[in-house]
């Protein structure tokens, strides 16, 4: 099966690896998946170009170190031999939305603990270099495009880990009120867009706190303290649904004014769908999550109106806004 699907293919990102297990299983499996693939491509005799996804950590005196280290030897052995090109990418401290706590990230374990209103704790405090998983991502596929060949060291912000767990700190307490940090620093935002990751769907919606006198009532529908902003309304017809789309990295608010709504969301790759009803009659607050397609659908006698925030200013030609349906046919009402 692996040999048919590296078939008439380009370039080949490889993500695959263990880095739990047994010493001397975790440096045999390691070596292995990367022997399986050269033998794989030896029997298509396939030129793609080869992307290895190894570690700041490869070379060190550890059994992981020493399997990536010896996956990257055998793989640009066989790419040199073969006349293909090899680019080595050195990947620091990854983390990203909905990563697994207690296990490799502590970014992960610090969001995971402070959702949950606990206090992490600090081991060791030691500088860390942070790469997103979408920066690497995207910066290995560019390599891919471009058949590069090398060793690469995607650069990471440098933190230790009590400045790590302050920045999360704010982030909690911002996001209890429904109030978002400044996010103009690419590297905060997707640190943001991760703690905001582990608080759904149990810490939404946001509820303001209205103020009413004999005008009227208000409430805060936005407060920001950085980046861009863009805010934009609609009215929906009964029984329309808008959406149906996932963003990567823009922050979205979502605010029935008038009306009444379901607002339905599914993270990518999973069958469950999480719905939250709305209406003007009480305004909450709901952020979409990064790699959550999501939809609003009018469920009202009358037009929905609906006020957006963003945190950046739409460009036609990065959308960041990307087609996939909530609903799977078969599998969710």
């Amino acid at each position: 099966m692996l040999r048919a699907s590296l078939t008439n293919v380009d370039g080949i990102l490889h993500l695959a690896g263990v880095n739990r297990s047994d010493d001397d299983e975790l440096f045999m499996d390691n070596v292995s998946v990367a022997r399986d693939l050269t033998t794989a491509l030896a029997g298509t005799k396939a030129t793609a170009s080869i992307v290895f996804a190894n570690s700041i950590q490869s070379g060190s005196e550890s059994p992981f170190g020493r399997s990536k280290q010896s996956a990257a030897r055998l793989l640009a052995a066989w790419c040199h031999k073969s006349g293909v090109p090899f680019a080595d990418v050195h990947l620091p401290n990854l983390f990203g939305e909905h990563g697994r706590p207690n296990y490799n990230s502590v970014v992960a374990t610090f969001c995971h603990t402070l959702a949950r209103g606990d206090a992490p704790g600090i081991i060791v405090d030691r500088e860390l270099p942070l790469l997103h998983v979408q920066d690497a991502v995207d910066a290995m596929v560019d390599l891919i495009e471009q058949r590069a060949s090398g060793s690469f060291r995607p650069e990471g912000c440098a933190m230790s880990v009590s400045a790590l767990l302050r920045k999360l700190e704010g982030f909690r307490d911002l996001q209890a009120t429904g109030e978002i940090p400044d996010t103009s620093k690419p590297f905060d935002r997707s640190l943001y867009n991760t703690y905001r990751s582990f608080c759904f769907p149990d810490r939404y919606p946001i509820y303001p706190t209205p103020r009413s006198d004999d005008r009227g009532d208000l409430f805060e529908g936005v407060k920001a303290y950085g980046g861009q902003s863009q805010v934009f309304s609609s009215s929906t017809h009964p029984g329309v649904t808008r959406g149906n789309h996932f963003h990567r990295r823009k922050i979205e608010r979502f605010i029935v004014l008038q009306g009444s709504a379901v607002i339905s969301l599914r993270r990518l790759f999973f069958q469950d769908v999480v719905r939250f009803e709305v209406s003007g009659d009480r305004p909450a607050l709901v952020d979409m999550p990064t790699m959550w397609t999501h939809s609003i659908t009018n469920t009202g006698r009358s037009d929905l109106m609906t006020l957006f925030w963003t945190d950046e200013v739409f460009q036609p030609a990065k959308p960041d806004t990307f087609t996939e349906p909530v609903a799977i046919p078969d599998r969710v009402a």
